[in-house]
């Protein structure tokens, strides 16, 4: 039987006769086609591309930080010199100012309210009863001063600004407002006194520090 063909289970498979790369040459083929100049010049252009948006966007960010940096300090520059363009909207118009330098014109004991409370807390730390009752009673004792001060304060700036502004619409949030500003310590104002405690304008630089006459 060997020497007869086989009909029924078709040719047998004839053996290639093409040599098989070594998988252990270098030369030999990775398993994958080798990508054409022109697919290599595209995958470059957008590596190029997505490369160039990432420092685009670090370059747009970084001017954005620098531009607000900018504008605050503009805008700080400017209320220090009294300019309303750079004032927030709480601070502009001309009964807001004329609060500013009412109050500031004025020797406040509010506004070193603060350090009297932080004294008196400390104060409060010591065991000795003839101390802590002395500082309770020149807490309240200064509390009713700031108190009487501030009131006699509201109702001359309040005859004064119904001169000023008559219609009660331009008066309206201006109480409040005096009382925010004594409460604060005069070099801490912002925007900072525009008038000496005694009334006098205040000269500012382009720094916003006072310019003292020659």
């Amino acid at each position: 039987m060997a020497g007869f063909p086989k009909f029924w289970g078709g040719a047998e498979p004839t053996p290639s006769t093409e040599p098989q790369p070594d998988p252990n040459d270098p030369r030999a083929p990775k398993g994958r086609a080798t990508p054409s100049r022109k697919e290599a010049e595209a995958a470059r252009k957008q590596g190029l591309r997505a490369s160039s948006r990432r420092r685009t966007t670090k370059e747009g960010k970084k001017a954005s930080r620098e531009a607000e940096r900018e504008a605050r300090s503009r805008q700080r520059a400017g209320m220090m010199v009294g300019d309303e363009r750079y004032m927030p909207a709480r601070d502009r118009g001309a009964n807001r100012r004329f609060v500013r330098n009412f109050v500031d014109a004025r020797f406040t004991v509010a506004e070193y309210f603060i350090f009297i409370a932080i004294a008196v807390l400390l104060l409060g730390f010591v065991q000795n009863p003839a101390i802590q009752s002395f500082v309770s009673l020149a807490f309240f004792a200064v509390t009713a001063l700031i108190v009487i001060d501030t009131a006699i304060l509201l109702i001359q700036m309040n005859i004064r600004a119904k001169k000023e502004f008559p219609d009660k619409s331009d008066r309206r949030g201006l109480m409040l407002y005096a009382v925010m500003r004594t409460l604060q310590l005069r070099r801490l104002r912002l925007p900072p006194p525009m008038v000496t405690r005694g009334g006098k304008p205040i000269k500012r630089g382009a720094d916003g520090k006072p310019i003292k006459d020659a």
